[in-house]
């Protein structure tokens, strides 16, 4: 077995993984060809039968990367955490992306952000309805994957 082989992680591991972490940093290609690289929060849903979770996220409809994206629906996310080299373990997504602009699915995944990351009041339920219609949903669809657990290496390079 190869040392890629040894650390890849399995689709249950992914999952449980992505619905640890908290932050996902979303890289789309920029205009004049440099990366653009931002932090997203986002949430993990299943994609269908058999189908590893999709993320999904929200975003200002005028920010930069949803204008990289208008221009080329692709993206390539990362997740990751571990300090030292022993601990590192990561998801790498290549995806293709859809701007969802339908204001109540935006509302609808803006709920389901606020309950991952906070919980939902009267004041979130109201912030996000005065938000909503300026923002987009972002579905990322997988296309290719890369994982890495340096955890089940034991220690040994």
């Amino acid at each position: 077995m190869s040392r890629r082989d040894a650390i890849r992680m399995s689709d249950d591991e992914v999952r449980e993984f992505l619905d640890e972490q908290r932050t996902v940093i979303c890289a789309t290609n920029g205009r004049g060809g440099w990366p653009h690289l931002m932090p997203l929060w986002y949430v993990a849903r299943e994609s269908g039968p058999g189908g590893g979770p999709e993320l999904w996220a929200w975003t200002f409809a005028k920010s930069q990367k949803v204008r990289n994206l208008e221009r080329d629906a692709r993206a390539t996310l990362q997740v990751e955490a571990g300090e030292a080299y022993a601990e590192l373990r990561g998801v790498m997504l290549e995806c293709e992306v859809t701007v969802h602009r339908d204001a109540e699915r935006i509302r609808e995944l803006a709920l389901e952000l606020f309950e991952r990351y906070g919980g939902v009041d009267d004041d979130v339920r109201a912030m996000i309805d005065k938000q909503a219609p300026k923002r987009v949903a972002l579905q990322f669809v997988e296309r290719r994957r890369a994982t890495w657990d340096h955890r089940k290496l034991g220690g040994t390079y």
